[in-house]
């Protein structure tokens, strides 16, 4: 049985390793995998982790071990999910506006490719014909997700082939002999509505009708997960029930099984994921309290360019009074974490503990004003692992040249 990280364990890693720190729970990990296997166990289907959101190597050792495939936008991804030990065909390429270079060198590794481009479809059909099957990314013109910036379905989105964009797929396919195994979508992120996959379902059933050898139908993901204290979760299990049936019933139609595929991503490693700093000065003005911190959104920009919250604990001080604090960075521009949060009274010296923060955290840090980028730890069975060493000042340098 899962049990999360206590604060102790969480100040003794920050006082082994430093703060800030990324601190990741393996077993969490694990028993997101495993929620998501037993909800949709009821038809054939697979998991592609979408790396994206935490690339470590560790990491993807990690939910290799589980049985997860891998799902990857960039060329260095796939080359990642090799060295971690993925087999190719366990290899999902999901590019965006990429140069037909890194397509050729993904067919070059034997990876599953997924094109969301008209001029690339027709490029790759010309140059490999039946010989090399893909997968082609439809645009469903369905807006879902928690933020308009993680919304990749809608009519303006950059993301897929339009679906009314048909008869022009289907006449590359034609002239190129194109091989297509399987249809993909992906509307967006933190999906709290399960109708909306079944609204994307029946779309790619109707694409589906004009491929009669597919081999799989990938709804991508977006599973949401809970950030604040009563927030909603996508529910797996009642999906699960429900595409399992209407999958069967088109199958029927269809003569053909096919798999489901997805492309979890936030969900497997959003909520193992810890962020550990320290409060450096506490600064009262007239107006507000604020709690500076030895990070910034060169660590974790998501409060920032997401507007997105993290649940914050004060790990030294836990059963202090309540008071009301904002919470900002050490950086050289406006770094606010939370606004008027209530939290247990931080004291200069305390950790705090930002939640939820294993995916797209260190993801997406920064030396922005040459700071160092944090540490990260991996803790399983009981045992913390430095996975990443924090920066060192030789890594601000290491890839200048020096010419005066």
């Amino acid at each position: 049985m899962y049990e999360s990280l206590n604060n102790q364990q969480l100040i003794s890693i920050a006082n082994e390793f430093g703060s800030p720190v990324y601190v990741y729970h393996a077993e969490k990990i694990a028993q997101q995998y495993h929620k998501l296997k037993e909800a949709f166990s009821g038809h054939p289907t697979r998991f592609f982790y979408a790396c994206k959101a935490l690339t470590n190597i560790n990491i993807l050792k990690y939910i290799k071990s589980l049985g997860a495939s891998i799902d990857c936008v960039c060329i260095n991804e796939v080359r990642l999910a090799l060295k971690a030990g993925f087999e190719p065909k366990q290899i999902l390429f999901t590019p965006n506006c990429v140069d037909f270079a890194e397509i050729l060198e993904a067919q070059e590794l034997g990876v599953n490719i997924n094109i969301d481009n008209i001029s690339i479809l027709e490029q790759f059909g010309n140059r490999f014909g039946s010989g090399y099957p893909v997968c082609i990314r439809i645009n469903p013109h369905i807006e879902a997700g928690g933020n308009y910036k993680i919304s990749t379905g809608h009519i303006d989105s950059k993301f897929g082939i339009s679906i009314h964009q048909m008869r022009h797929i289907e006449r590359i396919v034609k002239t190129t002999h194109l091989h297509v195994q399987g249809l993909h979508m992906h509307t967006g992120s933190e999906i709290k509505d399960i109708n909306v996959f079944l609204q994307a379902l029946d779309i790619m059933f109707d694409m589906a009708r004009h491929f009669p050898s597919l081999e799989f139908i990938d709804l991508g993901s977006g599973f949401k997960v809970p950030y604040k204290d009563g927030d909603p979760e996508t529910d797996v299990f009642t999906l699960g029930s429900k595409l399992t049936e209407a999958v069967k019933e088109f199958e029927a139609e269809y003569n053909r099984t096919l798999e489901i595929w997805f492309e979890p991503g936030k969900y497997l490693v959003s909520e193992a994921g810890s962020f550990v700093v320290k409060a450096n000065v506490i600064k009262q003005t007239t107006a507000t309290v604020f709690v500076g911190v030895n990070s910034g959104f060169n660590h974790l920009i998501r409060p920032m360019f997401y507007d997105a919250y993290h649940r914050i604990s004060n790990i030294s001080n836990p059963n202090g009074a309540e008071r009301i604090y904002t919470v900002v960075g050490n950086i050289c521009e406006t770094d606010t974490f939370a606004w008027d949060r209530v939290l247990n009274e931080v004291r200069e010296g305390d950790y705090l503990l930002f939640h939820n923060a294993g995916a797209y955290g260190f993801e997406m840090s920064s030396n922005f004003n040459s700071r160092f980028k944090p540490a990260e730890v991996l803790v399983k069975d009981g045992e913390a692992h430095l996975i990443r060493k924090r920066d060192e000042f030789s890594d601000l340098l290491r890839n200048q040249v020096e010419v005066l």
